[in-house]
C-alpha cells in the first residue's frame, strides 16, 4: 500500500528551516512528504513548473500550508487558469483574494487547487503575521490602509494579499481551522494531536457503521417477518396481490412517478417493454462512470441522458434494478396496477433519494464538480 502523501506548501527561502524539520517529522511518521525544493515534484518539461506543482497537489492526500512573512512569486497565468474560480467563490465567505487573479502567489495557487479538489488542508500562520492580520482587519476599509506597514510582512505592497489569503481560509464553510505558531514545535504538537484525533474519529465512525449495518440487517429480517404475517392474514384474490404489490413495487413506482413527472398513464396501462418506457420519457442513453463521485453526499453511479442532454443522476443503484421490477409490474392486470398506485399515493408518495434531475450535460457536470480521473466510461443505448 502506498504511503500517505503530504504536500507542504509555503514560500521556501524564509521558511526553509521549518520545511526541513517538517519533512523529517512526516518521514518519521511513515508518511511521504512532497516538497518542490526536495525534487519530490515531477517537473514535466512540457509545462511550466507552477503547473507541475498543482498537478502534484492532485496526487496528494493532504496539504500543509505555512503562512509567513513573504508573499512569494506570482503564479503564471497558465497555471492560474486551471483554478475553478466559480467553485472557489462558493467555498468561502471572503473572496477578495479571488478578485485579482493576476496577484495570486504560487503557494496560494497550490492551496486553492487543493481546496477545489476536496483535499484536506492544514493551515499554520506565523504568530506575528496573525497578530498583524487583526490590525489589518480593523483598518482595511480606512483611507490610510494602503499606507500602513506591518512588521511581520517583508514587502509592504504584498500585505493585503497575505492577509486576504488568511481571510479566505478562515472563512471557509468547512476545513476552516487555522493554527498559529511561535516556534516549529507548535506545528508538530498541533499535527500530532489533530492526526491522532482524526484517526480515532475514523475508527469510531467505522465501528458505528458496522453496528448500524447489523441493526439494518435485524430490521430487514423483522420487516420480512411482519410482511409475511400481514400477507398471510389477507384474504385471497386481488387483495393479496395488491398488498404484495404495495410492498414489492413501492421503490419502482416512486422512481416512475419522478422521471415521468407523475404521469401514471405511461406505466399503468399496456405491457410496453422497458426500452419503450425510457423512449417515452425522452431517455436516449445511459452513461456509466469509471469511479464513483460525490453527489448530494451519495455515490453517483449512472446517468439517464435525455434528449435535451440534461440527465437523471442515479446514486447507489443501477437502472437494470428498475428494469427487472418493470417486467413483472406490467404483467399485472391494469386494474391491479391502478389500485397499487392509488394506495401508494394515499400513503404519501416519496421523493426518491436515489435519483435527481441535473439541468446540465454530463460533461458540463463533471467539468464543474468532478474529481481528477472521473470520466464517462461508456454511453449505451437506453434500455440495455
Amino acid at each position: 500500500m502506498a504511503n500517505l502523501r503530504v504536500f507542504i506548501s509555503s514560500t521556501c527561502f524564509d521558511l526553509s528551516v521549518t520545511r526541513g524539520q517538517l519533512r523529517a517529522f512526516i518521514e518519521d511518521l511513515g508518511f511521504q512528504p512532497v516538497m518542490s525544493d526536495y525534487n519530490d515534484v515531477l517537473f514535466d518539461p512540457r509545462v511550466h513548473t507552477h503547473t507541475s506543482c498543482i498537478n502534484e497537489v492532485s496526487s496528494c492526500d493532504m496539504v500543509l500550508v505555512l503562512v509567513g512573512s513573504r508573499f512569494g512569486g506570482r503564479a503564471v497565468p497558465a497555471a492560474v487558469a486551471q483554478l475553478d474560480f466559480d467553485s472557489l467563490q462558493d467555498a468561502s465567505k471572503s473572496i477578495e483574494l479571488l478578485k485579482e487573479k493576476n496577484s495570486i502567489s504560487i503557494t496560494q495557487m497550490e492551496v486553492l487547487h487543493a481546496i477545489q479538489s476536496s483535499i484536506p488542508v492544514f493551515t499554520f500562520v506565523d504568530e506575528r503575521v496573525w497578530n498583524d492580520h487583526a490590525t489589518y482587519e480593523k483598518n482595511k476599509d480606512k483611507e490610510i490602509a494602503s499606507q500602513i506597514e506591518y512588521a511581520s510582512i517583508e514587502k509592504a505592497d504584498t500585505a493585503k494579499y497575505v492577509f486576504e489569503f488568511i481571510n479566505f481560509l478562515r472563512l471557509r464553510s468547512i476545513n476552516n481551522s487555522i493554527s498559529t505558531y511561535h516556534r516549529y514545535s507548535d506545528i508538530e504538537e498541533a499535527l500530532r494531536k489533530q492526526w491522532s484525533s482524526l484517526f480515532q474519529r475514523l475508527l469510531s465512525e467505522e465501528r458505528s457503521r458496522s453496528e448500524n449495518a447489523r441493526r439494518i440487517d435485524d430490521l430487514t429480517e423483522q420487516f420480512e417477518d411482519l410482511k409475511t404475517a400481514i400477507l398471510t392474514a389477507i384474504g385471497s384474490g386481488n387483495e393479496r396481490e395488491v398488498a404484495r404489490g404495495v410492498v414489492r413495487y413501492r421503490r419502482l413506482l416512486d422512481f416512475l412517478g419522478y422521471v415521468s413527472k407523475s404521469n401514471p398513464a405511461l406505466f399503468l396501462t399496456g405491457t410496453k417493454p422497458w426500452k419503450q418506457f425510457l423512449d417515452d420519457i425522452g431517455v436516449v442513453g445511459v452513461a456509466s462512470f469509471n469511479r464513483s463521485s460525490d453527489f448530494n453526499h451519495g455515490r453517483f453511479t449512472e446517468a439517464l441522458i435525455l434528449k435535451d442532454q440534461t440527465f437523471f443522476a442515479l446514486r447507489n443503484i443501477r437502472i437494470h434494478t428498475f428494469e427487472n421490477d418493470w417486467e413483472e409490474f406490467v404483467q399485472l392486470a391494469p386494474e391491479v396496477r391502478k389500485i397499487i398506485y392509488e394506495a401508494l399515493e394515499e400513503m404519501g408518495s416519496r421523493h426518491p433519494m436515489y435519483v435527481r434531475h441535473i439541468n446540465m450535460t454530463v460533461e458540463d457536470y463533471f467539468n464543474k464538480y468532478g474529481r481528477e480521473g472521473e470520466r464517462i466510461k461508456e454511453v449505451e443505448e437506453a434500455g440495455r
